[in-house]
């Protein structure tokens, strides 16, 4: 009778280690349930269709896509990490948005765990990598690059081509404000200062130097004070004219519908925001352009800045790390790429897909032949005061008429000097 009874205990012992392990509850013959968390919600339609084709060629895993606030994500999944109650897979933050996961050990390093990354692009992988130890913690599923985007109508009716030169531009922005329309949507109010860095970006990238001056700034050679960037900070004072009136009240979803409803005619922004457009007004004929190099510019061929916008990990403490793995795993494959790109009209990160959308994949092109690095995003988010964050509200002040490009320039150095050593 003991003995059966000893029997007994060690077989419900066994089964309950069992199941704590990590892919515990297979052993009955029981679906795994991974939960994946995003900051996306608008993104939940598209999701369940991916996943449905992982779950098809995955029978013994289901994936449960639990979004959030995009404004709540960062803190909400740093504590959901930190205890047991956190997602087995989660959306990560590119650069300086990882990095406090990385720090704090949250995370499962996929060096040599997946083959395919191997493969990716190193510019979107830098984007996955640990700031210090240079190890890869996420399958990157995107990148965005920056252009305007132009209602082709628009340009047809008032006699104006995509620009050549930065003075076509300034020549077009003038006739169609001369005709009633606004030339560039571009908004600054109080929920839209992280698209000003953007808008600088798209114009100011060649004016400042690029990718030779993001160099020069990390190794020292150069500071944000230099002539080039206060030029490239001078070029937003001298744009605003052409932008909403009272820019700096304006909204992002002002600025959209301006441009979805033909009120505005270019729309300098991310590939992030063309299926947003699209979806707000489906027969809109929109065409994309890189800004031809401001005057002065010591790049004299335009470029497309670009980011990795995020990636793919694996908590560290998922009970199903395996199942978590055979995900990310798949995130790498062309069969993941291609129907992200598709379900979400946005630029995959996964080698070798193309985008099925002409314009999307135009903009790839203008990527992969003059792509560019978003500097202040990829380079100087890793401390505080965030240096994209510091810039965004002094270029808004210097909106407003409170400061000027100088001292804008003068506020980004002094900010990130806090914490950014050159050479690092």
């Amino acid at each position: 009778m003991v003995r059966r009874w000893i029997a007994g205990a060690i077989g419900v012992l066994a089964v309950a280690l069992a199941a704590c392990a990590p892919g515990g509850g297979e052993a009955d013959g029981d679906k795994v349930t991974l939960s994946l968390w995003s900051w996306r919600v608008e993104d939940v339609k598209a999701y369940e269709k991916i996943l449905a084709t992982f779950e098809k060629s995955h029978p013994k895993i289901h994936v449960e896509f639990k979004p959030f606030q995009a404004t709540e994500y960062n803190t909400i999944l740093a504590t959901g990490l930190s205890g047991s109650a956190g997602p087995d897979v989660a959306q990560l933050r590119a650069y300086g948005g990882l990095q406090p996961l990385v720090e704090a050990g949250r995370l499962v390093p996929l060096d040599g765990r997946i083959e395919a990354l191997s493969g990716f692009d190193a510019k979107l992988l830098e984007g996955a990598k640990g700031h210090k130890d240079g190890r890869i913690y996420g399958v990157p599923f995107a990148y965005q690059t920056l252009q305007v985007l132009y209602n082709k109508r628009l340009f047809g009716d008032n006699g104006i081509q995509p620009p050549a030169t930065w003075d076509d531009m300034i020549a077009a922005a003038g006739r169609l404000k001369a005709a009633g329309i606004t030339p560039f949507a571009v908004a600054a109010g109080p929920d839209a200062t992280w698209t000003l860095p953007i808008v600088h970006e798209i114009f100011g990238n060649a004016r400042y130097g690029s990718a030779k001056f993001r160099d020069a700034l990390l190794s020292g050679a150069k500071k944000f004070t230099d002539p080039d960037f206060t030029a490239s900070i001078t070029l937003l004072k001298d744009l605003e004219p052409y932008f909403p009136k009272n820019v700096v009240a304006v909204k992002i979803p002002d600025v959209q519908a301006l441009f979805a409803t033909g009120k505005a005619a270019m729309y300098p922004t991310g590939s992030f925001d063309l299926a947003p457009v699209l979806a707000a007004n489906p027969s809109l004929e929109v065409g994309a352009f890189q800004v031809p190099p401001p005057p002065g510019s010591p790049v004299t061929t335009p470029v497309t800045p670009g980011w990795a916008d995020g990636s793919f990990g694996v908590n560290a403490g998922s009970a199903h790390q395996a199942e978590a793995l055979e995900l990310v795993r798949w995130m790498a494959t062309p069969e993941f790429g291609q129907l992200y790109a598709s379900e979400l009209k946005q630029l995959s990160a996964v080698p070798g897909v193309t985008p099925s959308d002409p314009l999307l994949a135009e903009m790839a092109k203008n990527y992969a032949a003059n792509g560019a690095p978003y500097t202040l995003l990829v380079d100087f988010r890793y401390g505080q005061p965030n240096g994209d964050a510091v810039f965004r509200d002094e270029v808004q002040k210097m909106l407003i008429g409170q400061t000027e490009p100088k001292a804008v320039a003068e506020s980004l150095q002094k900010g990130v000097e806090q914490w950014f050593k050159p050479g690092n």
